[in-house]
């Protein structure tokens, strides 16, 4: 009989601009062939950008924007019988989290026609 090993979630030290898991998260995410710059300069401008535009707090804005696109449910495919249902569950919030980050960074990256600093304030 074997037994499942649970995974360690590995700990993320906070940014070092703002000191949130939350934003040095969101960076790891958008880094790109470890190149962590790069992808702190991104983040960090559109919040800037967000903050000059918006004249709001940036972490806020950014929080609200994760908070938005978490999604709350899903569905999954159920067999009973011969048919396949759509069973609406719960999404698990380390989950929904992670899918809030991803949904955000791909619908920054498809927009075009501006410098990703722009297309991920918009996303704000």
């Amino acid at each position: 009989m074997s037994r499942r090993r649970r995974a360690v979630k590995r700990i993320v030290p906070p940014d070092p601009r703002f000191g949130s898991v939350e934003v040095s998260g969101f960076i790891n995410r958008v880094m790109k062939r470890g190149q962590k710059t790069i992808a702190q300069k991104i983040v960090y401008g559109a919040l800037e950008l967000v903050e000059r535009e918006a004249k709001r707090d940036p972490l806020g804005v950014f929080s609200q924007a994760l908070k938005n696109s978490t999604p709350l449910l899903q569905v999954k495919a159920r067999r009973v019988g011969g048919a396949t249902y759509q069973i609406p569950i719960e999404v698990d919030p380390g989950r929904g989290g992670a899918l809030a980050v991803r949904w955000l960074i791909h619908s920054a990256s498809t927009r075009k026609g501006m410098p990703m600093i722009r297309r991920l304030a918009l996303e704000f």
